[in-house]
């Protein structure tokens, strides 16, 4: 089966996510901290007219931070956890490209390591002499983080 993936940049690395679960590309959208959010949690945004928590991809992954004045792109995902649906923003460095990828052609995350979780990534992909990591959103955070994310969204409004 073939399937349409967003690709982005974040870090020099390309990742890719499924576009079933992307709504929208928000262009550099102001975030709100958030006190006592997560260290992963950025801040808020209204989307929509709903406030949307966002979390910074470079934290999650153990990258190197972002500069204050770096560019930015927010990816605004739905994550299901259960039969609970999570509405979150993701800061990607840069939005590349929509691209489209047959499942026989995702190969497996190799083993690395125990200490390095590579459960959220879906598989990996070779376009040309690029990588592109496909992210499984669902796996990104655990259940408890969502909820935690979700109360940062609850306490908010």
């Amino acid at each position: 089966m073939t399937r349409t993936y967003l690709s982005f940049i974040i870090c020099g690395d390309l990742f890719g996510v499924n576009v079933a679960k992307v709504l929208e590309v928000l262009q550099e959208e102001h975030i709100t901290p958030v006190p006592n959010a997560p260290s992963y949690i950025k801040g808020i945004i209204n989307f929509r007219g709903d406030v949307v928590p966002v979390f910074e991809t470079r934290t999650r992954f153990n990258l190197p931070a972002r500069g204050e004045t770096d560019q930015y792109n927010i990816i605004v995902l739905d994550v299901s956890e259960g039969a609970d649906m999570f509405r979150m923003g993701a800061v990607v460095d840069k939005v590349k490209d929509v691209i489209s990828i047959d499942d026989e052609e995702i190969k497996p995350v190799p083993t690395m390591s125990k200490e390095f979780n590579t459960e959220f990534l879906q598989g990996i992909y070779k376009i040309g002499n690029e990588f592109i990591m496909l992210l499984n959103v669902e796996k990104v955070f655990t259940g408890i983080e969502l909820r935690a994310i979700q109360e940062t969204n609850v306490e908010t409004n």
